[in-house]
């Protein structure tokens, strides 16, 4: 079978470009020919814009512009490095369709062909974001008779605003086969009287410990270390670091260039790197889904706390699932008391290994669905 899939591609974000390689690789596994749609609207095309002004204030005054382009020129001509190394990755791991598009009326003039359509996964539903409101991510541009599948949509919040429900529920209606990445996405979509819809995990795991153990690049670091993957610069993961390098003697590692503690920071690397360093933490840290995931696919020693932004349903949900809620990190007296190398993997792995055996068995099913 011929299918294809839409989700937030080329944003240059790790857990984004592995969860779109991952259920590229599970669907060829099962003898389809399979490929990402080369989606890229203008919401998510401005990660390496020379151009842009993020400031609104000096877009008023060319002078104030010309300055403010000056001084951000040399971050921005740095961070080319990390496009770069994305963009390798995607070239050798990620087939996408040859013709970009830009909006949904594009991919409906010219629908990019195949038997089966699935969208999906990562926060292509989230309407906190443009994403969310974008009919594209709901397959609206595939027409009736075509087979239409979500698979592990996440919506990453609790509840959707009430001016965007009538549009989610008339474009979610339309597909054959809904499948949601958390609890809480089924109960926005039973909210909306949705009830077909089930809970699968995210696409990472439908691979095994030892596809990702070849996707990783080679790199040793010389002392162990913690891992920290945090987006909002959070001074609780920045406490917990701390901590366990005063107490164990590690170093601290990241991939997020708005941490200024850490002993080596990898955010100019790709998604290869992320998996080694990952894969190789003494202990991980982090406020990142994806980061989660891996720690919980390399069963490591790890903790998770929070986003500042309303986000955290992904978190929450998977550890819920298997028994590790006590690993979410919700103020500094938790830190004080936490234990090192006390998660017992033995129960949660049972628990994991029948999500993963039931989301296998979604996508098989949905896949037969004429």
């Amino acid at each position: 079978m011929k299918i294809k899939t839409i989700t937030c591609h080329e944003v240059y974000n790790h857990g984004a470009s592995l969860q779109e390689y991952a259920l590229l690789k599970y669907l060829e596994s099962l003898g389809h020919d399979s490929e990402t749609i080369h989606y890229k609207p203008h919401y998510l095309s401005n990660h390496f814009n020379f151009w842009r002004i993020s400031n609104p204030r000096f877009e008023k005054n060319i002078f104030l512009k010309a300055i403010y382009l000056i001084i951000k020129f040399p971050e921005r001509y740095k961070m080319l490095g990390r496009k770069r190394n994305f963009d390798a990755f995607s070239k050798k791991y990620i087939k996408s369709t040859q013709k970009l598009y830009k909006n949904n009326d594009e991919l409906k003039s010219d629908i990019p062909e195949a038997d089966a359509y699935i969208c999906g996964s990562d926060q292509i539903w989230n309407s906190f974001f443009e994403n969310g409101k974008d009919p594209s991510f709901y397959l609206d541009f595939v027409p009736d008779n075509k087979l239409k599948i979500s698979y592990a949509a996440s919506f990453a919040i609790d509840q959707l605003e009430d001016s965007i429900k009538p549009f989610v529920k008339e474009k979610v209606s339309r597909l054959n086969a809904i499948s949601v990445r958390e609890s809480s996405g089924l109960k926005i979509l039973e909210e909306l009287n949705i009830k077909s819809a089930k809970q699968v995990l995210d696409p990472v795991f439908l691979l095994n410990h030892d596809n990702w153990l070849k996707l990783m690049a080679e790199y040793k670091h010389v002392k162990p270390y913690i891992f920290v993957y945090d987006f909002d610069s959070n001074p609780l993961i920045k406490k917990m670091a701390n901590k366990l390098k005063n107490d164990h003697n590690w170093d601290i590692i990241t991939v997020n260039s708005n941490i200024n503690y850490a002993d080596n920071n990898f955010h100019l690397e790709g998604p290869d790197i992320f998996l080694n360093l990952v894969y190789n933490a003494s202990f991980v840290i982090s406020n990142s889904f994806h980061a989660v995931a891996f720690s919980i696919i390399f069963k490591k020693d790890f903790v998770v706390f929070n986003r500042l932004y309303k986000i955290n349903t992904r978190m929450r949900d998977m550890l819920n699932s298997i028994d590790l809620l006590d690993l979410l990190m919700t103020d500094e007296k938790m830190i004080d008391v936490h234990q090192i190398n006390s998660i017992n993997y033995s129960n949660s792995e049972n628990k994991l290994n029948k999500l993963i055996t039931s989301s296998k068995e979604f996508l098989t099913t949905a896949l037969k669905n004429d």
